[in-house]
C-alpha cells in the first residue's frame, strides 16, 4: 500500500484547518484522510481514528479527552470537528467494570461526552482509550484479513510482521474486546500494533504521521508475504471474456433485478425496487472461472463489519444458461428461492439469539454471483449498491490470495456472524429514513438537456428516482449533467443518445442495464420543430422532424417495453406531446404532424403495454420557453417567425401565450416534471 503522506499536501490542510483546533488536530484528520483514500485499509465508514488531547471546561481547566471519529461517519472526509470528544479519565476507569452490554455502554459513552449534541462515539471508543498510544488508527486492511482469515492465521501473521505484534483472536467488537486489549497491552506494554483475527490491525504513535505510517508499513509488510506466499496457479474451467461478459449482462441485469424488486400491496407503488451495481472485471472474471471459485463466493465477509451489507452469503447461480432466456430466468427464480430457504433455516438456528424487537432482514441476497458474467450487488439505491459491490472487489481478492497460498478461507463461527448482523449498533447505522416516493426507480429522459427535459429530470431526481439524462453528446448535455452530479451524485448518469438512430437507442438500453440494471420510467421527451407553409415545404427537413419525432418515438417505445418485460414488475412511459395535435397552427405543419405519429403511437402503446402493467400517458405542455438558463429549443426555432407575425418583442411572446391559457399562468417545466 502506498504511503500517502506529503509535506506539502499536510501544510495546506493544516493551514486550512488550524483555527479550528490547532495544528496536531488539522494534521489527525490529514492522515485520516489519508487512509479512508485507500480502498485496501477501509471501506465506507469502516475503520478508526482518535487522538488524545484536552478540553478546557468553564473553569479554565484542561480536562484529559478522547476524540474519536463518530460511528459510521466515513475517513476520507473527516475534518478536526468531525472528532467527537469524550472525558478520558471517565473511559479509562471503565476498564475496572467486568462487563458492559451494548446499551450500557452507548449510554455510558453519550453521557460522558463534552459536547451533547455531538454523534454518537465509536463502540471501539474504549479500546483506543486502553490503549497508551497519543494517537491510535485502526482498518481493515485486506492484507491483514487476508493472513487472519485461514486456519494458521496467526503463524502467517507473526512471520509477515514479526513476534512483536500483539495477536488476539476473534472476539466480538465492544466492551469485551477492549477488555482483552487492555490485558494484552499491559502484558506487553512496548507493542505499538496489535491484529485482530478476522477484523482487523490497530497501530499506536506519538503524532498523527508516526501512526500512521506504522500502519502503512505493516500493511505493507503483509501485502510482501502475501505476494511471495501466494504463488499457485489455480486451475480454469473456463475463459470469459470482458465482451462476452457485457453481452451477457445486458440480459441478466433486468432479469435479476426484477425478481429482486418486492411487492408492496400499493397498487400506485406496487414494488420496491432495488438499483443493481455490476462487478465486472477483469480480475473478477478470472476469479470466478477458476476451480472452486464456487466455495470461496459463499463464504462470510472479510469482517463482520461487512455483514449488514453483503449478508452472511451472496446467491449463486449454477451454470447459467445464458443463450436461453428462459431458461435462465428459471435458474435465477431456482437460486434465489433456494438462498431464501437457506436464509430463513439461518433465522431460524439462531432465533434465540436475535435481539428483541428487531426486524430480520428479508431472505433476499444484496449479491448474486452470476460464473462466466460477474457479481451483481445490490442496493435499495445506487449508495448501497456501491458499497457493495466495493466490499466485494475487496473481498473476492483477498480470498484468492488465500486460494493461491494452498490455504482455506476460514470466517468466525456462524453464531458470531449472527451476533454482528443482527446487532442493534450496526443496523443503526443503516439509514432509517423514509424511502422518496421514486426511491429505487431508473428513470429515462430524451431531450434532457433543453427546457422540458432538464426540469423533468430535475424534478424526478427530487423524487428520489435516479436518472438517464441523455441528449445528443456534446458540451450541453456534460454541463448539464455535471450540474445535476453535484447535487444528486450516485444519481444521475449521462448518456449520448440519438433517438432516430435504433442503434443508439438499443445501446443506451443495453448501458443503463450495466450501470443500473434496468428501466422503469422512460419520457419521450426530445423533439424537433420547423416553420414552413407546406406550399415551400423542404421535404429532407420534413424527414428529419420526422425521424426524431415519429421514429424516434417508436424506437423508444419498442426499447422500453423490451425491456421492461425482462424485468416483468411493469413501468411508466410518459410522452411529452402538444396542443397542436388538437390545434395545429399555421406554417407548423411539420411538427404537427410527426407529433401528432407520435401521439398515435402511444395511444395505441397503451392497449398493447397494459398486458405488462406498463402505463403509458401524455402530457402536452405549451409555451415552456426556458428553465433556467436552458432556452427551449423549440421556441428557438418557432419564436422569431411568431413574434414578426405579432410584433412582439421576447418579453412580450411568453406574455401572450401565459395569457392564452385560463388560468393565465405561466407553464413551466417544473410543472411538466
Amino acid at each position: 500500500v502506498k504511503n500517502r503522506w506529503s509535506d506539502t499536501d499536510a501544510s495546506e490542510f493544516v493551514e486550512r484547518y488550524r483555527a479550528i483546533r490547532g495544528e496536531e488536530f488539522a494534521l489527525r484528520a490529514y492522515t485520516s484522510r489519508l487512509i479512508g483514500a485507500e480502498p485496501s485499509l477501509v471501506l465506507h465508514g469502516g475503520g478508526n481514528t482518535s487522538i488524545k488531547g484536552t478540553v478546557q471546561n468553564l473553569f479554565g481547566e484542561h480536562v484529559p479527552a478522547l476524540f474519536i471519529k463518530a460511528s459510521g461517519h466515513d475517513l476520507a472526509s473527516m475534518t478536526p470537528q468531525d472528532y467527537v470528544a469524550v472525558d478520558l479519565a471517565y473511559l479509562k476507569r471503565l476498564c475496572g467494570i467486568d462487563d458492559l452490554s451494548d446499551e450500557e455502554m452507548v449510554s455510558e459513552l453519550r453521557t460522558h461526552l463534552f459536547d451533547h449534541r455531538a454523534p454518537t462515539p465509536s463502540i471501539e471508543t474504549p479500546v483506543h482509550a486502553f490503549l497508551p498510544g497519543r494517537v491510535v488508527d485502526h482498518t481493515h486492511a485486506d492484507a491483514i484479513l487476508a493472513l487472519t482469515n485461514q486456519p494458521q492465521g496467526e503463524q502467517h501473521v507473526r512471520a509477515a510482521l514479526g513476534d512483536d505484534i500483539i495477536v488476539l483472536p476473534y472476539i466480538r467488537p465492544g466492551f469485551q474486546l477492549a477488555k482483552q486489549v487492555a490485558s494484552a497491552i499491559a502484558a506487553a506494554p512496548q507493542a505499538q500494533a496489535m491484529v485482530w483475527m478476522h477484523h482487523g490491525i490497530i497501530v499506536c504513535g506519538e503524532s498523527p504521521r508516526e501512526s500512521y505510517e506504522r500502519m502503512i508499513d505493516l500493511v505493507s509488510r503483509a501485502e510482501a508475504y502475501l505476494k511471495k506466499s501466494a504463488t499457485l496457479s489455480l486451475p480454469r474451467v473456463r475463459e470469459t471474456s470482458m465482451e462476452v461478459a457485457c453481452q451477457r449482462l445486458s440480459t441478466v441485469a433486468p432479469l435479476i433485478r426484477g425478481r429482486l424488486a418486492r411487492t408492496t400491496g400499493d397498487p400506485d407503488r406496487p414494488y420496491r425496487r432495488m438499483v443493481l451495481r455490476p462487478l465486472l472485471t477483469p480480475d473478477i472474471l478470472a476469479f470466478l472461472d477458476t476451480e472452486g471459485a464456487r466455495n470461496l463466493a459463499l463464504s462470510p465477509p472479510l469482517t463482520s463489519d461487512h455483514l449488514i451489507r453483503t449478508k452472511i452469503l451472496p446467491a449463486w447461480v449454477d451454470e447459467p444458461a445464458y443463450d436461453d432466456e428462459t431458461l435462465l430466468a428459471n435458474q435465477i427464480d431456482a437460486s434465489l428461492k433456494r438462498y431464501a430457504e437457506d436464509y430463513q433455516s439461518y433465522l431460524e438456528r439462531h432465533a434465540h439469539r436475535m435481539p428483541a424487537g428487531m426486524t430480520p432482514f428479508e431472505p433476499y441476497p444484496n449479491v448474486v454471483v452470476f460464473p462466466g458474467m460477474g457479481v451483481l450487488c445490490a442496493g435499495k439505491d445506487a449508495g448501497p449498491a456501491v458499497i457493495a459491490h466495493d466490499i466485494m472487489t475487496q473481498t473476492l481478492a483477498a480470498k484468492g490470495l488465500i486460494a493461491a497460498m494452498g490455504s482455506r478461507y476460514q470466517a468466525p463461527a456462524e453464531e458470531h456472524l449472527f451476533d454482528m448482523e443482527y446487532r442493534p449498533l450496526q443496523h443503526a447505522k443503516l439509514a432509517r429514513e423514509n424511502r422518496p416516493t421514486l426511491a429505487g426507480r431508473i428513470a429515462l429522459v430524451t431531450g434532457a438537456a433543453g427546457a422540458i427535459g432538464s426540469g423533468i429530470s430535475a424534478r424526478l431526481l427530487s423524487e428520489g428516482a435516479h436518472v438517464v439524462v441523455t441528449d445528443l453528446p456534446g458540451d450541453s448535455l456534460d454541463r448539464f449533467a455535471e450540474s445535476l452530479t453535484q447535487q444528486f451524485p450516485d444519481r444521475v448518469f449521462p448518456l449520448g443518445l440519438d433517438v432516430a438512430d435504433p442503434g443508439s437507442v438499443a445501446t443506451g438500453f443495453e448501458q443503463v442495464n450495466r450501470a443500473w440494471g434496468g428501466v422503469d420510467i422512460v419520457v419521450i421527451n426530445a423533439g424537433l420543430a420547423h416553420v414552413s407553409p407546406l406550399e415551400t415545404i423542404n421535404l429532407e427537413k420534413f424527414r428529419d422532424l420526422e425521424r426524431v419525432n415519429t421514429d424516434g418515438t417508436l424506437l423508444l417505445l419498442r426499447e422500453a417495453a423490451t425491456n421492461m418485460n425482462l424485468q416483468g414488475t411493469g413501468g411508466d412511459i410518459v410522452l411529452v406531446s402538444t396542443k397542436n395535435v388538437f390545434a395545429p397552427g399555421a406554417g407548423f405543419g411539420a411538427y404537427s404532424a410527426t407529433k401528432a405519429a407520435a401521439h398515435q403511437l402511444a395511444r395505441v402503446a397503451s392497449q398493447e403495454f397494459a398486458s405488462h402493467d406498463i402505463r403509458v400517458n401524455m402530457v402536452a405542455p405549451d409555451a415552456v420557453f426556458s428553465h433556467g438558463e436552458r432556452a427551449s429549443g423549440l421556441w428557438a426555432e418557432v419564436g422569431p417567425d411568431r413574434m414578426r407575425s405579432r410584433g412582439l418583442d421576447p418579453a412580450g411572446l411568453e406574455a401572450y401565450y401565459r395569457d392564452r391559457n385560463l388560468l393565465k399562468a405561466q407553464i413551466t417545466a417544473e410543472h411538466v416534471g
